[in-house]
Order: C-alpha cells, then sequence, then structure tokens
C-alpha cells in the first residue's frame, strides 16, 4: 500500500474529526477508532513488510507520522501492544502461518492483543516466571498468573512467556505462546484499582487455557530469545510520539504557573527551565539513537530519562498550583468515584514511571552489565 497521501486519506481525515467530536473515550469508542485507522491502512506503517493490509512508510515518515498523530489530540491506541511488539516479533520469528493468521487483523484493528509476562512473584526477574503450559496433545494447558498486564480487560488475545519444561530453571524451558482471552473459566482477568481511580493494569489468572500448538512463536523452548527480542521493540518512534504528549503538558504546567504567580519565584522558574531543556535533551537523544543497532544501553537511557523526567514534571505540577492542586474538579461524594484534573491525574499516575516497563534498578542493572561490563549481578535459583 502506498504511503503518498491521497483523496481517500483527506476523507480518512475528515472521518477522524468526525468520530473524534462524536465519541468519548470508552472501550468500545477505542475499539471502533482502532478499526478506523486500520481501514484507512495506518496500523503497522513501520512494519518492514506489507501486504497484510498496511502501508509501509520510512523512518522519516514514521515519525511524521507519529508525531502529528500526537499533536492532532487523536485518542490513545488501544493496538499498540498488537501493532509494535507481537507484530515484529512475528515477522522475524513466526512461521508463514502465524503472520498470515494473526498480522491482518492487528492492521485492520480488529484483534487487540496484551503483554502476559510479568508474575507476582517475577516482575522485574522475567526469568523467574512461575506459569506453566503442559502439552496436551494438539495444545498446551496453561497455569499460572500474571499480573500488570496492561489492557487485558479489552483483549482479544495475550501473549504469554510460560514454562513448558517442567525441569527447567531461569531462562531454559520457556516458550511464547498466543492464547485466545475469550476462554470462560479458564482466563479471569481482574483489573488493578489505581490511586488515580482507573484500572489501566489488571491480573490475569489462567486456569487451564489452551493455546494451540502452532501457536507456540520460534518452537517449543525458545521463549526467552523471542521474548528478549520483542523487548527490543519497546522503544522507538514512538518515544517521539510521546515527548509531544510531554511538551503539551509542560505547557499547562508554565500556564499554570503564570497564572497563580509561582513562576515569580526564581525557585520555581528555575525548574520549569530544567524540564524544558531537558525535555529538548530527550528529543534529540531519541533522534540521534532512532534506527540505531547495537547500542545495548540507549533503550534503558531512554526509560530512565523520560521516567524521571516526567515525575518531576508531576511534582511541579502540584507546587505551581499551591493549595488549590488538592482539590479536585467535583464534589467529592462517598457513593461516587472520585475525579482528577489532569494535573492530578499527571502526579498520581507518574509515581508509577519508573516501575513499569522496567524499573529504574532494572536498567541500570542493564547498563552497569551490558555497557560499562561490570559484573553481573546475582540471580536466585528458582
Amino acid at each position: 500500500m502506498d504511503f503518498e497521501f491521497t483523496s481517500e486519506d483527506e476523507a480518512f481525515r475528515t472521518e477522524a474529526r468526525g468520530w473524534l467530536a462524536a465519541h468519548a473515550d470508552s472501550a468500545q469508542d477505542r475499539r471502533t477508532w482502532e478499526r478506523t485507522l486500520g481501514k484507512a491502512g495506518w496500523i503497522g506503517i513501520g512494519w518492514p513488510e506489507d501486504g497484510y493490509g498496511n502501508r509501509t512508510a520510512t523512518l522519516t515518515q514514521q515519525v511524521a507520522w507519529a508525531e502529528e498523530y500526537a499533536r492532532s489530540g487523536a485518542p490513545p491506541r488501544s493496538g499498540h501492544i498488537g501493532e509494535n511488539l507481537l507484530a515484529p516479533t512475528l515477522i522475524i520469528h513466526g512461521s508463514e502461518e502465524q503472520k498470515s493468521r494473526f498480522l491482518p487483523p492487528v492492521a485492520a484493528g480488529e484483534e487487540l492483543w496484551c503483554q502476559g509476562y510479568s508474575e507476582p512473584g517475577a516482575g522485574s526477574d522475567l526469568a523467574g516466571v512461575r506459569t506453566s503450559a503442559v502439552r496436551d496433545g494438539a495444545s498446551y494447558r496453561i497455569t499460572g498468573q500474571k499480573i500488570w498486564t496492561s489492557l487485558a480487560h479489552e483483549a482479544d488475545w495475550c501473549f504469554v512467556l510460560a514454562r513448558t519444561d517442567a525441569g527447567s530453571r531461569r531462562h531454559q524451558g520457556l516458550s511464547f505462546l498466543l492464547v485466545p482471552m475469550d476462554q470462560p473459566g479458564r482466563v479471569e482477568v481482574r483489573p488493578i484499582r489505581q490511586m488515580t481511580g482507573t484500572s489501566e493494569f489488571n491480573e490475569v489468572f489462567f486456569d487451564g487455557a489452551h493455546a494451540r500448538a502452532e501457536h507456540v512463536v520460534g518452537g517449543e523452548g525458545q521463549g526467552w530469545r523471542v521474548a528478549m527480542s520483542l523487548l527490543g521493540f519497546e522503544r522507538g518512534v514512538s518515544t517521539l510520539a510521546q515527548q509531544i504528549g510531554f511538551a503539551e503538558e509542560l505547557g499547562r504546567v508554565v500556564r499554570a504557573a503564570v497564572r497563580t504567580g509561582a513562576v515569580d519565584d526564581p525557585v520555581v522558574r528555575a525548574r520549569l527551565v530544567r524540564q524544558w531543556a531537558e525535555l529538548r535533551a530527550m528529543r534529540w537523544n531519541a533522534l540521534r539513537t532512532l534506527g540505531g543497532s547495537g547500542d545495548a544501553g540507549a533503550p534503558s537511557v531512554a526509560k530512565l530519562l523520560w521516567a524521571n523526567w516526567h515525575q518531576r514534571l508531576g511534582e511541579l505540577a502540584m507546587q505551581v498550583r499551591g493549595a488549590e492542586a488538592s482539590a479536585g474538579p467535583r464534589d467529592w461524594a462517598p457513593a461516587a468515584p472520585y475525579e482528577l484534573d489532569p494535573d492530578q491525574h499527571l502526579f498520581l499516575f507518574s509515581r508509577a514511571d519508573t516501575i513499569y516497563g522496567g524499573s529504574d534498578q532494572v536498567q541500570r542493572t542493564i547498563i552497569a552489565e551490558r555497557v560499562l561490563g561490570l559484573p553481573r549481578e546475582p540471580k536466585g535459583v528458582v
């Protein structure tokens, strides 16, 4: 599919603007939006292959699309896990049958995915997963628990890292399985209520859930290799789009500082300038490393930079507003869920930034071991 803009793309813009004006940000609306994007071929433009209903784009074109999408105020994506994590992994490690089965529905926005990695006893230490998958004829029976599973309550499928060799330890004996979520009594999703009052994360319980044998990616026992390959796709073009959102949040904080008079405080002024300068530095660093390979520490450095920057921005948002920051946008009622304004949500949600997606401690360990060549941290034996 050609990347050049056409009259159909202009029609898509008109449709998108109308959709955004008419719909709220509900799960069903987000799914409808994914299908709208897929119909226009805007899902999967970063894939190295076309032919799945997607168009392909150069790296520069991908950056332009991601940044303009963020600037437009378009809804958060529900399909990014399938598009940006699973699909590139299947293109590298999947069979032709797996690619033919799963990539077209992702490109069409028809099937949404979640990531079954972290467990209560194996969050930062992914090699310690205990979820088991036992071969049962033409399928596997999966038993175990995953946690902090983003968007599991909306997902149709989950890619699950599970132990297929019961006697194995650590990185050995793991497999990467594609598991349908619609298995009543065998797959249970329990939302985790956060201090923001929302529930983007979930616990997922597998009680004999089935995954077909042909839906093991990379072969049985090759799960660690596939899983690590997937993690390499977590940073990239999306980082630049994320920074567009950060710039909008920073602008809101600056306007609040002017309104409240907090900008007259030289300490606050210095913090605002520092946030602006660091955001610019993050952008240039992202551009410098974009499309590169072989720099094992680049994704970890990027995560450390933006997570801590974002937390400091949330703290600054509360500081510049003073006492009013403690009052919500609506009168509080015991029987109703509390509401937060955007700055309050920023402050509370950003507390998790240094934890999810690999905690600060994990990122520093990666840099120490893989970049600086320091002795490896001892790990416990499962």
